[in-house]
């Protein structure tokens, strides 16, 4: 959202509020926001270098980014992984990134030469952790074994696409591996674009926001069957759905923590109570009945 959807002024104060509430830990991209019309990438890095310069306050902050999936830094060599890290680096104002994550698999490099080259940066200083987004399970587990085989940094983490109405990419061979290899899982689109925040209703006339066409998609008899039980359990614990929804998530084995943006302090507050929000065997079930 930051530099996109929300402006400077807005993730500001998205960002004062959330590390105000004790979040520590920010995911971006240099694909953010490439995607939107009228800009090129970058800027989401650059909004959250600027913030992070003017509070001072970068060794309290873990922050997440990626390399690979932006036509500009696109693919996982060795020549493009270094020079995205640079120019993340300097978007970010910092001298390291916490958590690096190939943001997409790059089947036309050799899994040695992506690994090899995050092992240099990781030896450097530069990196601190390396993580995988958007893998299948054979990929993955054949690049653990590159690691393991070459002595070289593993993937510590995998982001995949995993909410209530999107389980099947994850659910199965991937959860597995990731339970097996002992990962940190953290979600992307923990909240089905919008979806999952009960804003979208069957016979509601949606708006046009840049998120509506994908949210629209979920509005058939399962989507609905998957708010009915996310506004039951809302209402009993008398917290917003995106909350439920989250926490949802963090009731699953596998997860350590979703990823879920905010374009304004409002949207926040809508998701900040998942961080406390322990669901029971019976609602998680009830959750999970009806999204299968």
């Amino acid at each position: 959202m930051f530099g996109w959807t929300a402006d400077r002024d807005e993730s500001f104060s998205v960002l004062d509020a959330y590390a105000a509430a004790g979040g520590n830990f920010i995911d971006t991209a240099d694909a953010y926001s490439a995607f939107a019309p009228g800009l090129v990438g970058g800027e989401s890095e650059t909004v959250l270098g600027e913030w992070l310069r003017s509070r001072g306050n970068r060794d309290d902050m873990v922050i997440a980014t990626k390399v690979g999936l932006w036509d500009q830094r696109s693919g996982l060599s060795a020549a493009n992984i270094r020079a995205a890290a640079e120019d993340s680096l300097r978007r970010l104002g910092t001298d390291h990134i916490d958590l690096y994550y190939a943001h997409t698999d790059d089947r036309s490099t050799p899994l040695e030469e992506t690994l090899g080259t995050f092992d240099e940066l990781v030896r450097e200083g530069k990196v601190g952790h390396i993580a995988a987004s958007n893998y299948t399970a054979p990929r993955l587990a054949e690049a653990l074994s590159v690691s393991d085989r070459e002595g070289l940094v593993r993937y510590q983490a995998l982001q995949p696409h995993y909410n209530l109405v999107e389980r099947t990419d994850f659910e199965g061979e991937l959860a597995e591996l990731a339970a097996t290899e002992k990962l940190t899982v953290l979600p992307y689109y923990a909240l089905a674009r919008g979806f999952l925040t009960g804003k979208y209703r069957p016979g509601d006339e949606l708006s046009e926001s840049p998120r509506s066409e994908g949210a629209r998609a979920y509005l058939d008899e399962h989507g609905v069957k998957v708010l009915a039980a996310l506004d039951e359990i809302a209402t009993l614990r008398g917290v917003p759905m995106a909350s439920v929804a989250l926490a949802w998530l963090l009731g699953q084995d596998a997860v350590a923590a979703p990823v879920a943006s905010a374009r304004n302090t409002e949207q926040l507050a809508a998701i900040l109570p998942a961080s406390r929000l322990v669901l029971t065997e019976s609602e998680l079930n009830r959750l999970s009945d009806p999204s299968v």
